[in-house]
This record gives C-alpha cells, structure tokens and sequence, in this order.
C-alpha cells in the first residue's frame, strides 16, 4: 500500500508540473495565465478601445477583466492615457454587467450606457441612441526592442547574456528572464532599458494581481504590477513605491510586453552622511511619467540599505510569474 501510496503521489506531481507549464499558481486570488491563447473569452473581451461619439469627440476606454464574466471599465475624454487623455480631461468609472446579450456600462450617478461588441468593435448606446464607436486596439511602447547603445552593458538577451548573469537567475525555455534576481554586476549613475510582462490574473485583487518591482541599486522600487485601469497610485505600476505616483497611469493590460526606460542618478555621500538624494526620470512605455523624482529613503522591502556604495539591479520576487527581457545598462558616471 505504501508503494502504490508513493507512485500515487508521484503522478501528481508530475501532473502538476505539466499545469503549471501553462497555468501558475501565484500570490492572491486564482490563477495565473502565462498563455494568452489559454486566457480564455474574458481576456479576449478585456482591453483598450478607441473611439467616436456621435458629436465627433474623441474617447477612450480600458475594460479590465475581473474573472468569471465580469468586468469594470474607465471611461477617458479625448483618447488614451498617453493618447490623448491627460489628468486635466474627465475620466469615468463603470460597473459592467451582460443582459439580453448586451454589456451595460453603470457609472457612480446612475447613467447606463448599453453596448454591443462584435468583431472588436464596440458600439456603445445611450436612452436608445448610438453614443460612441469603439475599436479595440493593441498598443505597443515606442522603445519596445530598443537596442543596446554602444557601451552599454547587456544584463540579459536571453541568449548570449542569459540567467548566469544573476544571483538567483532563472530563465524559461523560451528564453526570458524570470522575477526574483539580482545582477552580479553593480553600477553608480545609468540609464537603464527594461522589458516586462505580468500575468494575467482576473479574479486576483490589488498587490497580488502580477506583482514585481525594478529596484535601483537595489534600494528604490519602480512598481511592476498589473495596474491596467487602476488609478495610478504610488504603489501601482509605475509608481516609485511610497515615494511618488506617475504621472499618468501607462499599464497596458496583461500579458502585453511594456518598457520602462530609467535615467538614475545616485544619492551622495560624504564621511559616511547623505548630502544628495537619488533621483530618478522614468519613461513607462514611452510616455514621461516621472520628471526627476526625488527619492530620499530606500523602500521597505528592499535588500539593500542607502549607501554610498554601486548598487545592482533587482527584480522583486512576489509570488507571481513576471517576465522580463532585453534588459541593458549605460553607465553614465
């Protein structure tokens, strides 16, 4: 009995690891999809759209799946985040619920917006009459593939420079690098270009819906996290966590490949007492979300204390599956 007990036990770990191959368990609520042709007809639905009222005006709109059928959407006044839509332009939060084959879009003061979707278009109705047109649209950050400039350290390509580079690296069979590492190499001021890519995770809620983070010398945390129609906050992608929120919220939805580019500049020492803070300039897909942002402590959860010392790059482990690649350093002192 014991035997049979044992080969028992082994069949379910190897079932397990052949699930875990396309669905991983992680941190928060449900699963995490790695597989966007695994994601099922949610993922399919959720995304950015564009597009025209009646009246010509231009509008945006992020529908974020939350598993299970259901879904929240924000509305923006003349386009995009990025595209259009800045934080002097209204934007408009919705509960969505399916009825009669349709999607109903309720906002906080009672007003329905009905809507139809059919072959990525999105037609929206309101008290019966076409309001809007929406195309669902795939948005890729300009720097996407950026290449490494002459002098440039290569940290990771997936090939020549691959997980050996890193403590603790770890790399997938298809070549990327995986969350919970930090470079062997250290460097004092940089520039840096990142690629990442979260999970998708419906059902999972707020820090446990595809959480990383890019640290500075080990010591200040860009967020990584799935914040794809949240609002920006400091501890959402993007953030420098408890330090400042972006300026714009620029996370695409899951499962997308998205580019921080980074100017850093070191905090300064001098007989063992801080006399400049460390600043940082962040471009998140592109698009300025932190102009010289001062950070004047360490984060919490990083492993490293503010020092005068050259500090390496780091990528927080959460307990969810994100992916990074083509990752290279300019030293700029």
């Amino acid at each position: 009995m014991r035997a049979n007990h044992l080969n028992i036990m082994k069949k379910l770990i190897l079932f397990a690891s052949i699930v875990a191959s396309i669905y991983v368990t992680a941190a928060g609520k449900g699963e995490a999809v790695l597989d966007p042709t695994k994601a099922g007809q949610d993922f399919k639905i959720q995304g950015e759209y564009l597009g025209e009222t009646a009246e010509g005006d231009r509008v945006g709109l992020n529908i974020v799946a939350l598993g299970d059928g259901k879904f929240k959407a924000i509305g923006f006044d003349r386009g995009l985040p990025g595209d259009g839509w800045t934080k002097e332009n209204e934007k408009h939060a919705f509960t969505v619920a399916t009825k009669d084959g349709m999607m109903v879009f309720k906002e906080k003061d009672g007003v329905e917006y009905t809507a139809r979707l059919k072959d990525g278009k999105l037609t929206s109705y309101l008290d019966g009459k076409e309001f809007a047109v929406f195309k669902k649209v795939t948005r890729k950050s300009p720097t996407l593939g950026k290449k490494a400039p002459k002098g440039a350290v290569v940290l990771f390509d997936g090939d020549k420079h691959g997980a050996d580079l890193w403590k603790n690296g770890r790399q997938t069979e298809d070549g990327l690098l995986m969350e919970g590492c930090t470079s062997k190499q250290t460097f004092s001021d940089f520039k840096i270009h990142i690629e990442f890519r979260t999970p998708y995770k419906p059902k999972a809620r707020g820090q446990g819906r595809g959480n990383s983070g890019f640290y500075a010398h080990g010591r200040y945390e860009v967020q990584v996290l799935d914040s794809f129609g949240e609002e920006g906050r400091h501890n959402e992608c993007g953030g420098i966590y408890s330090t400042k929120p972006p300026l714009l919220n620029m996370c695409y939805p899951p499962l997308s490949w998205q580019t921080y580019d980074i100017d850093f500049t070191a905090a300064k020492f001098k007989e063992g007492k801080k006399v400049a803070n460390a600043i940082m300039t962040v471009h998140h897909n592109g698009v300025l979300i932190h102009d010289k942002t001062v950070c004047d402590h360490a984060t919490t959860a990083s492993p490293m204390r503010e020092g005068p010392q050259p500090g390496p790059v780091f990528f927080q482990k959460h307990g969810n599956p994100v992916r990074y690649r083509n990752i290279w350093v300019l030293e700029t002192k």
